[in-house]
């Protein structure tokens, strides 16, 4: 009995629902990567933004902007998330 696997035989398996697959899979993937970025883009800006001097304690101004730019952070999340969500719902639907 041999234990060799013939992968000769596998090529007939790659199916244009698979390459279908795939191509989404990268797609979301991609889309996590950009978002992923974005968030980082977005803290440096707040960071730089926000914080004059690092200190072990915030002061009132500094805590204010802290908290608008967390405020839009989610705000503009929820976008992105609903965007997606709609952008799913219309590649299901074909």
């Amino acid at each position: 009995m041999s234990t060799d696997f013939d992968t000769s035989s596998l090529s007939g398996l790659s199916t244009k629902a698979g390459d279908k697959d795939l191509q989404e899979f990268l797609m979301v993937e991609k889309q996590k990567a950009q978002f992923n970025a974005q968030i980082h883009e977005f803290n440096d800006f707040c960071w730089e933004k926000c914080v004059e001097k690092a200190s072990n304690k915030l002061d009132s101004r500094t805590e204010t902007c802290l908290t608008n730019c967390v405020d839009r952070f989610i705000d503009v999340s929820l976008l992105i998330t609903n965007r997606f969500a709609q952008l799913l719902q219309k590649s299901s639907g074909m």
